[in-house]
């Protein structure tokens, strides 16, 4: 097995997932790209929590640089024994494993929850307009097969609930399914990382001598 045609590959993967998990929670901060939302915290409270950033991107950044520099024989990768810098992969890929992980949960539970949006709430018959979660109420309403409505697989909801921000729904579940599988990848990748690392410290680089 040659580790380090795979930590070529696994390294550039990880960096460009990592950014791409920053870019993609950035964008639900600023939903119809407006930023007094955010100002006022009208935000969805799982983008809030700025899972992409620190889960998806921050945490995994250590280990992608260091695949990187051990994959093209960066000069800062040769001060220490092959064994050293790959059981070094291994740790960092399991932090970036954790991140990943608590990125995807987050995510997912962001997704299900629906986005905190102004929508209309009948009190005692009373219609009244409010900030909140409207579709967690909506979960909990059972259809009449018995099956729990979801809105996820109702697209007609996604423009007719929310009043402000405009399109949030779409915008939040686009960008909270993006997060899922970008830390879902980032997920599988780590794993691998982890595996070759195992390897490399037993078997050592395949380079030649």
């Amino acid at each position: 097995m040659c580790t380090t045609t795979c930590a070529r590959l696994l390294g550039p993967c990880l960096l460009t997932l990592g950014l791409l998990s920053i870019f993609a929670n950035l964008l639900l901060l600023f939903p119809s790209w407006e930023s007094h939302y955010l100002i006022l915290r009208q935000i969805t409270e799982k983008a809030m929590l700025l899972p992409g950033l620190w889960g998806g991107g921050l945490l995994v950044f250590p280990a992608a640089i260091q695949i990187t520099s051990i994959g093209w024989g960066w000069s800062c990768s040769r001060s220490s024994g092959n064994c050293q810098k790959m059981f070094l992969t291994t740790v960092l890929s399991a932090l970036a494993l954790l991140g990943s992980a608590a990125c995807f949960i987050m995510s997912g539970v962001g997704l299900a929850e629906g986005p905190y949006c102004l929508y209309v709430a009948i009190h005692n018959q009373v219609k009244t307009e409010q900030w909140g979660y409207p579709f967690r109420e909506m979960d909990n309403q059972a259809l009449d097969d018995g099956r729990i409505k979801n809105y996820l697989y109702d697209p007609t909801l996604w423009k007719s609930v929310c009043i402000e921000p405009q399109n949030i729904v779409a915008w939040n579940v686009y960008f909270f399914s993006a997060l899922l599988i970008i830390s879902m990848v980032e997920m599988v990748l780590s794993v691998l990382q982890i595996i070759n690392g195992f390897f490399g410290c037993i078997c050592g680089f395949c380079e030649k001598k």
